[in-house]
């Protein structure tokens, strides 16, 4: 039998080994990343903003100029950068701590502006770096460093849906949830990606992808079991798909 390639390297992604925990789906959310950035033409011309946690380590891995910035503020950061310069391609990646709980300001006002900004946010209801606490996506019930009995409904809430909420604001492009869990969901990301892209490459506003993903280390799962996590439990509550498109009218009032 001959082994057949499935994919190849793309060249924005470094060729050194991941730091990242086995089963962590930011790899293959970098992969995506830089798929897509070659595939349209815009390393080059590419402006990154990470943002504190595990996210931060973005600049290790894809080869873009990239800034850092505090914990939540990569959106008013991108926003500077894409205003300084409105010739660069910018994006913010961030997780759901970062961005739905420290950042929840900079991530509303940013999008209800209709900057002319992409962002990734990679929702893996937890804190990762900082010790697995409790986020604003974590699910009801799901136990973590500081609600060690689980999430409750009456004490905490209910787990936020971010790309939902982004979606209802005026500024808002391209507002999409995908997975990383299977080949098909990985297809349907890398096009909800491209189309976050191509809004701000034509000046129509504000994109946004949620990236629905594993952290089996905090998860205390072992990283097939943390890969079944996503369908069976995040995606019943947090549906995948596009829920707006302003290229197609969805979602647009």
């Amino acid at each position: 039998m001959t082994e057949k390639i499935a994919f190849e390297r793309p060249k924005p992604l470094a060729d050194r080994a991941t730091h990242y925990c086995p089963g962590c789906s930011h790899g293959i959310v970098h992969r995506l990343v830089a798929e897509t950035l070659q595939d349209m033409d815009l390393v080059e011309n590419t402006i990154a903003v990470s943002a504190i946690g595990c996210s931060v380590f973005l600049y290790n891995y894809i080869m873009v100029d990239t800034v850092e910035a505090p914990h939540g503020r990569a959106p008013a950061v991108a926003t500077g950068v894409k205003r300084a310069r409105p010739d660069r391609f910018v994006f913010t990646y961030q997780g759901d701590g970062d961005l739905a709980s420290i950042g929840m300001a900079e991530i509303m006002h940013c999008a209800n502006r209709g900057e002319r900004v992409s962002v990734v946010f990679v929702n893996n209801t937890i804190y990762g770096m900082t010790g697995g606490q409790m986020a604003p996506t974590t699910l009801v019930g799901q136990k973590t460093t500081t609600c060690p009995s689980g999430r409750c409904r009456d004490s905490e809430g209910m787990p936020i849906r971010m790309a939902e909420i982004i979606a209802s604001l005026g500024g808002t492009a391209y507002a999409s949830r995908v997975a990383v869990d299977t080949i098909k969901h990985l297809n349907q990301a890398k096009k909800a990606l491209r189309k976050a892209f191509e809004v701000q490459v034509n000046g129509l506003g504000f994109g946004f992808v949620e990236f629905l993903a594993t952290c089996p280390t905090n998860w205390k799962m072992s990283s097939i079991d943390a890969n079944k996590r996503i369908a069976e439990e995040m995606i019943p509550y947090f549906p995948l798909g596009d829920f707006k498109d302003v290229t197609t009218g969805k979602g647009v009032c």
